[in-house]
């Protein structure tokens, strides 16, 4: 077999070979990513959220780490026989998602080397759990959406909107790139988030939804991911959208 599980998740090491992704995604986007290689798992929605993020990946799941990866109940069963079919272990989640803030960000946990970032009051508890077992180093933040809030860029160098997070992960060591909010298109809602709109292909290679000229800091990201010779890969040559995270599920073993 020439595909792995990831050893830690949101952070290949090699070419993707199979990624999560909106179940509403447009063709271009999905012929853009195949046209890698890569293959598409399309998320189900979930009802029992509002419209904006009902098929977001990064809203419904969460990689613990390898093959481990738990789902929320709402949509467990048909993502289930999804992710099975690549050989994941999907383990279902205590936390039933509803419409709003907070009960809809169990799972919206960010993961940069070994450490988790999120909202631990709202954190989903198996998922909690899990983590703990694995050893995974716990960081609270205020902002509940905390995946939908972070790029990440390598095991250490993450961007984000949100000055709370940056001033956290500074502590342990993690470089944040601060850009303004906004300029990221999220139907129905104000704005979206430059998590939800990336997501690493690849250990140097990160696939944005959409260009990243329409946001006023595009001279500072394209820099700053230069700093880690991280190459960009726009999908469509449009205002980016908030597609809950690009999830990379299987890559190359060697």
């Amino acid at each position: 077999m020439n595909e792995k599980f990831l050893d830690t998740p949101f952070l290949p090491q090699r070419h993707v070979k199979v990624a999560l992704v909106d179940g509403r995604v447009s063709h271009n986007f999905m012929n853009n990513l195949k046209s890698m290689g890569i293959n598409i798992i399309k998320t189900p929605c979930c009802k029992e959220l509002y419209g904006a993020i009902s098929y977001h990946p990064d809203i419904l799941l969460h990689p613990i780490k390898g093959k481990d990866v738990v789902v929320a109940p709402n949509v467990y069963d048909p993502l289930a026989k999804l992710l099975e079919k690549y050989g994941l272990n999907v383990i279902k989640g205590e936390t039933t998602l509803r419409r709003n803030y907070p009960d809809n960000i169990a799972y919206n946990i960010a993961r940069v080397s070994n450490f988790a970032i999120h909202n631990l009051k709202y954190t989903d508890k198996s998922t909690l759990k899990l983590l703990e077992e694995n050893q995974i180093e716990l960081i609270h933040v205020k902002q509940g959406y905390s995946k939908c809030s972070i790029c990440i860029v390598n095991e250490r160098a993450i961007i984000t909107s949100d000055r709370g997070i940056a001033k956290t992960v500074e502590k342990y060591g993690i470089d944040p790139l601060v850009i303004a909010p906004g300029y990221i298109d999220l139907p129905g809602i104000e704005y979206g988030f430059i998590g939800g709109i990336s997501g690493l292909i690849g250990k140097n290679k990160i696939a944005f939804s959409g260009f990243l000229s329409y946001h006023p800091d595009y001279d500072r990201i394209l820099k700053f991911l230069a700093k880690y010779e991280v190459e960009p890969v726009f999908l469509e040559n449009k205002q980016p959208i908030d597609i809950g995270s690009i999830i990379p599920v299987l890559e190359m073993a060697y």
